[in-house]
């Protein structure tokens, strides 16, 4: 088996996909396979690693760092003289002409979904209706290009499910994993616990400080915490163009920007460290950022709709409505049950999601793809 995994739209927002590509890459190499990464960069580049062969293809910047490949024959380029048997790509702008490629040459297309669009294009912009008729008729487009979609939650199948439904594309939907060893509960146990005094209730947030991830309504739900009287520090982790806006929310409340934290042992041992873990956006397509929080031991606060709220039950976490004080009293569900009950149920319910998993469900998909393109050919 040889996969292609072609990353592109890669910037400062895309830690969740360099995640998810960086480990189902490892994944695939240590199964056996021949892996190829083409992702985007400044210049042109290119290395060999023990996960395979990463290929950098010059790109410009298309706005908060973001970069995109915009000429896609270059990529092209790049698999014909690798010969993959199949690709996997996490796009949906730029890179339509490498599906259409793969199908002329015999080789399988796996679209991999990391998020919804019609609803984040909605949040980003504000236009509801008018962006999700268009994005609409474009995934009807991408359904018909790919021999199958990949998506990570029955949220984000939604998407997909009536056009794929209509051209028989299948849709497989694939939960990510987490790094249970890097991410994994701490000796020292929060400082608040159900009916303690001994310190503040400790609140975390991590992620991109932009408007499409809601940061403001995981700060709008300490400062609502912070109103009712309850003893309450959120720390948030992370960076972004919202981060002044988001101070004004706080107002004085007790919410502390700590800006990013590179390395993901530092970054683990905080999320550890606190009692609750906010991610609560509600258009979000999976949540790595609740299952780190999970495997830590940390039970989550997530908002009821998008594909977050999928990954906690009742003893992991609590869910609320998208306003801050619906959050809150999620919040407070939470942390009335006893502490190491609430940390045990969260990390049991992370060990449920390995990338070991993961990885097996992709290289299922990327085998159909390809024999079922080779069965095609042969009659």
């Amino acid at each position: 088996m040889r996969i292609a995994q072609l990353a592109n739209f890669i910037g400062p927002a895309s830690g969740g996909m360099k995640t998810a590509v960086a480990a189902l890459g490892a994944g695939y190499a240590d199964a056996g396979a021949a892996r190829l990464l083409v992702v985007p960069g400044p210049v042109d580049a290119r290395s060999d690693t023990e996960a395979g062969t990463v290929v950098q293809l010059r790109a410009p910047k298309v706005g908060g760092g973001y970069r995109l490949i915009v000429e896609p024959w270059r990529v092209i380029d790049a698999l014909e003289e690798f010969g993959p048997t199949s690709v996997e790509v996490n796009d949906k702008s730029t890179l339509l002409p490498v599906a259409r490629w793969a199908r002329r040459h015999g080789v399988g297309s796996v679209l991999f979904s990391h998020e919804r669009l019609d609803d984040m294009v909605a949040m980003r912009t504000g236009l509801d209706t008018g962006a999700k008729v268009s994005i609409g008729l474009w995934n009807r487009v991408l359904v018909r290009s790919f021999d199958a979609v990949v998506v990570t939650s029955r949220y984000a199948r939604r998407e997909f499910s009536a056009a794929a439904a209509a051209v028989g594309t299948p849709v497989v939907q694939v939960p990510l994993g987490v790094d249970l060893e890097t991410f994994r509960p701490r000796a020292a146990p929060p400082l608040a616990a159900a009916g303690s005094t001994s310190g503040p209730l400790r609140l975390v947030h991590v992620g991109r400080l932009s408007r499409e991830k809601s940061p403001h309504l995981a700060v709008a739900t300490a400062v609502e915490l912070h109103r009712r009287g309850v003893p309450v520090v959120l720390d948030v982790y992370g960076t972004g163009p919202h981060r002044d806006e988001l101070e004004e929310i706080a107002a004085g409340a007790p919410v502390v920007f700590h800006g990013h934290v590179a390395g993901r042992v530092e970054l683990a041992a905080r999320i550890a460290a606190a009692d609750v873990a906010l991610s609560v956006c509600p258009g979000e397509t999976f949540g790595l950022a609740v299952l780190e929080a999970l495997a830590c031991g940390t039970p989550v606060v997530t908002a009821r709709t998008g594909g977050a709220s999928e990954l906690i039950d009742r003893d992991a976490g609590s869910w609320g409505d998208a306003d801050p004080a619906s959050l809150a009293d999620a919040v407070l569900r939470v942390v009335s049950r006893p502490v190491a009950a609430r940390r045990s149920a969260a990390r049991r319910r992370a060990e449920r999601f390995p990338w070991s998993a993961t990885v097996e469900t992709m290289l299922g998909v990327h085998a159909e793809v390809s024999t079922a393109l080779a069965l095609a050919a042969s009659r």
